[in-house]
């Protein structure tokens, strides 16, 4: 990563001398934050240098602190939430490790819902979180509040109208307590998280008509969805290795027939609404004007 300095290094180098047994934990979050920050590339190219920034989920904080590194000043919301405690260990030290060259988020430990008020930001973003919050209205109308006009809020989260889960990797059953009783066992055996159950309760069952939905009582907001993120997941299944290892073999296989033949892109073809991962713009607008719908 040629922005900077990469912090991720410091931070791992800093990890493996405190704690060396949450370096594989690490690895984990570090790719991850590594993926996100290429996905966002096009959305802080066009901020400037010192551009305000809201992170909602910040989970390990490596990425928000890797914006501080790059010049911006970044809030970063986490209140680790159900069946997300193995961060708690982790957040401290990728926090210590970026105290050491004075460059730290500000951190809110609030739920996104009850964040205190806040001077405006030029961005705000969040990476699967959205289907963790209690409630995605409340969760959207809090963010867009602190939002400048001409500003926007992108996040990228499952879309559980497509009849897939990617935490468990199991499919949809027509609802979430259907799915819950007929893949109790499925959930019950999941080994990626220390608390599968809590994880499961934290989904919310988000999708793309219902965000649309609260963007339509919004004042002044424009949602858009981008249709390429199901491409970029596929590709990401061939050259990932690490996000590879957490997917299941039959989808792994498929990925790797599709993106050979190049079919893969022909998903971004499909609407939204279709889709199984949306990528979702909420621009706060300056001025009161007539809108399109967003293409669902």
């Amino acid at each position: 990563m040629a922005r900077d300095d990469n912090f991720f290094r410091e931070a791992r180098d800093f990890i493996s001398r405190e704690a060396v047994a949450l370096l594989p934990l690490f690895e984990t979050f570090a790719n991850e934050a590594r993926f996100a920050r290429e996905w966002l590339s096009t959305s802080l190219k066009e901020l400037p240098r010192g551009a305000s920034i809201l992170e909602v989920g910040a989970g390990s904080m490596l990425l928000s602190c890797q914006l501080v590194r790059e010049g911006f000043r970044v809030t970063a919301v986490e209140p680790v939430g159900e069946g997300f405690e193995e961060f708690r260990q982790l957040q401290a030290l990728v926090l210590r490790a970026a105290a050491c060259s004075g460059e730290t988020p500000t951190v809110i430990t609030e739920p996104v819902e009850r964040m205190p008020e806040l001077a405006p930001f030029d961005f705000a973003f969040s990476v699967n979180v959205m289907e963790h919050v209690p409630s995605v209205p409340a969760a959207l109308r809090s963010v867009f509040s602190v939002l400048r006009p001409g500003a926007t809020y992108r996040f990228t989260c499952p879309n559980y109208l497509f009849p897939y889960e990617p935490h468990f990797n199991i499919p949809i059953l027509f609802s979430k307590a259907l799915t819950g009783h007929l893949m109790h066992s499925r959930i019950a055996a999941h080994t990626a998280s220390s608390d599968p159950a809590g994880l499961w309760r934290s989904l919310n069952w988000i999708s793309v008509p219902g965000v649309a939905r609260v963007c339509r009582t919004l004042p002044k907001a424009k949602v858009t969805f981008d249709t390429g993120m199901l491409a970029n997941a596929l590709s990401r299944v061939v050259d990932d290795a690490q996000f590879a290892a957490r997917r299941p073999t039959w989808l792994i296989a498929l990925a790797r027939l599709l993106v050979a033949s190049r079919a893969h892109r022909l998903f971004a073809l499909l609407p939204a609404s279709l889709q199984p991962l949306m990528d979702c713009r909420v621009q706060h607008i300056s001025v009161m004007q007539d809108l399109p719908r967003a293409k669902l």
